[in-house]
């Protein structure tokens, strides 16, 4: 599903316009991308809790030619879904 799709849905299920529902979208990415950078955790209570993990310089390979590549050192964004995302998730598969 892509994010358009996602405010064709809402805006459908809020009777809210699709411009008003993209900007709202728009402002809570925004706002999870300004935490994360920030070095907070956010936390979506029943949808998962997003996160940054730090990772230090490695010595990796470019499996195309095999040279050695050295990745510096990275904060990377991390997501957990919730505890009731992941049994709706096995539910549903699982019929």
């Amino acid at each position: 599903m892509t994010k358009q799709e996602i405010v064709d849905f809402v805006s459908e299920a809020t009777g809210l316009t699709k411009v008003e529902t993209e900007t709202v979208m728009n402002g809570i990415m925004g706002t999870i991308i300004d935490s994360l950078a920030n070095n907070e955790r956010v936390e979506l209570r029943g949808f998962g809790t997003f996160g940054i993990k730090h990772r230090m310089p490695k010595k990796a390979r470019n499996p195309g030619t095999g040279e050695p590549v050295y990745l510096p050192e990275r904060f990377v964004p991390t997501f957990k879904p919730s505890k009731l995302m992941r049994s709706r998730v096995n539910d549903l598969i699982n019929k």
